[in-house]
């Protein structure tokens, strides 16, 4: 959201249409109010959490259960030529700011990554976004881009994560990060998703670029979650057949379970044939499950 991002906040209901913005140079994406219709890929000026910004339209959406009215932003106006040319200019002042920043930081010895450089539309400020594995003392730095720039600078930590979402790149599956290019929207991910999936749990094979766990991994994990409430889990003991079995493996997409018996079989059946009652599970015959 925009994080009742600037001033231009919506006030009232949600409006309708909803338009979903994306701030380009850092990849974040804002709900929006427009007084005119707007097609996907116009560009306009509307408010940031960082100030007013040139963006992109990407298109109408159905407000999300928690949007609230204060985290819409209105749209201010479509951008123009000389909007477009301004953005050029200030992209090149970046590449130049950012070099410039690489060589303070260097001069000064900080712990510090330096991701991107961003000049504000519509106000004399440089943002410079970071990363680093501890809080990091920039303040003599800061003075020294002040002297060089002469206008308002502004250091803003980020995670590896955002890095990844900012820059973008290439994820294992060959497509573009989905946090660059699906949503900007950051969930956490943790090691239990990778487990309820079945997934190996090799470090290399579920992390990403970023060098944290796989986004992808949440989004399938309601359906394991939810899916496995209906099935045993791997280590229980169920009688059957004049022996104890033991689930060994639960595959869940195929909603097949893999036993071993006290007696050396090894059975499969499937999720439809075990039933729960009072906290004990049993296997149904296949014709009764059927």
């Amino acid at each position: 959201t925009a994080e009742s991002a600037a001033s231009g906040a919506h006030v009232g209901a949600l409006p309708d249409p909803l338009y979903r913005l994306r701030a380009d140079p850092y990849n974040e994406s804002y709900y929006a109010a427009s007084d005119e219709p707007l097609e996907p890929g116009v560009r306009v000026i509307a408010p940031t959490r960082y100030g007013k910004d040139i963006c992109t339209v990407l298109g109408t959406v159905k407000a999300p259960g928690f949007v609230r009215a204060d985290d819409v932003v209105k749209i201010e106006r479509l951008a123009n030529q000389a909007d477009e040319d301004h953005r050029a200019s200030d992209q090149e002042k970046e590449k130049k700011a950012f070099e410039l920043c690489q060589e303070k930081i260097k001069s000064h010895n900080l712990p510090m990554k330096l991701v991107f450089a961003h000049y504000l539309f519509d106000e004399p400020k440089v943002l410079f976004f970071f990363t680093a594995d501890s809080r990091v003392d920039f303040r003599n730095l800061v003075k020294d881009l002040v002297a060089v720039f002469k206008m308002r600078i502004e250091l803003r930590q980020i995670g590896v994560r955002d890095e990844a979402r900012v820059v973008g790149g290439c994820g294992v599956c060959g497509r573009v990060l989905c946090c660059h290019g699906v949503t900007d929207k950051l969930v956490p991910v943790s090691i239990k998703m990778a487990k309820d999936q079945n997934l190996s749990l090799n470090s290399l094979k579920i992390s990403g670029p970023c060098g944290r766990l796989l986004c992808c991994l949440a989004y399938e994990f309601g359906f394991y979650r939810e899916a496995r409430r209906t099935m045993p889990s791997e280590g229980a003991r169920i009688p059957y057949d004049g022996t104890v079995f033991r689930v060994i493996e639960v595959n869940v997409p195929a909603g097949r379970l893999r036993l071993s018996g006290e007696d050396g079989r090894y059975i499969e059946a499937m999720a439809s044939r075990f039933v729960q009652k009072e906290g004990r599970w049993t296997i149904m015959d296949e014709e009764a499950a059927e």
